[in-house]
Parts: structure tokens; sequence; C-alpha cells
């Protein structure tokens, strides 16, 4: 499985690249990364974007598992290792 640290990704931020958050809705709107996009863990199956897609969580373990199905799905799918709980960029 691909993955990048949340620093890599923040260094990525310039370039709007697709960030999927799958963590629950409460936690998504209690500060998520800028320009992510939320879809719950439970409905990864139903994603039909392109990718690459960074897909991040709070810890790195709900987003191992999306990225795992996501390239299953044939969706070119990076996990971001520590999730939300290593970020330490901006967020909205």
């Amino acid at each position: 499985m691909k993955s990048v640290s949340t620093t890599e990704l923040q260094g990525m931020l310039s370039e709007k690249p697709q960030i999927l958050d799958v963590r629950e809705p409460y936690e998504f709107k209690n500060g998520h990364i800028p320009g992510a996009k939320n879809l719950p863990l439970a409905k990864v199956g139903t994603f039909t974007g392109q990718g690459p897609v960074y897909v991040i969580c709070q810890s790195g373990m709900r987003s191992s598992s999306a990225t795992k199905q996501l390239t299953k799905m044939g969706v070119e799918a990076i996990n971001v290792n520590g999730g939300m709980n290593q970020w330490r960029g901006a967020v909205k």
C-alpha cells in the first residue's frame, strides 16, 4: 500500500491534491484539511472519483482500511500515515 506522511501531504497542498477524509461527519466538522472531501469509511465503496486520492482519518487505522478497499476498486489511493493526530497544517 502506498503511503505518505502528513508532512509530505502538507508540502503538496499547493498542487491541490484530492484528499478523502474517511472520518465520521461530526469528526470532519470539528476540523479538517481545507479542500478535503468527507466520505465516511462505511461509504467508501460508493467512491466514484479518479485517483490519485490521499486518504486520511484520525489516526491512520480507518484510512488504511479505506486505502485497501479503494485500491481493490482500481483507484490509485495513498494512505496518510498518522492521520489528523499528526497533521500540523491548517484546518478548516
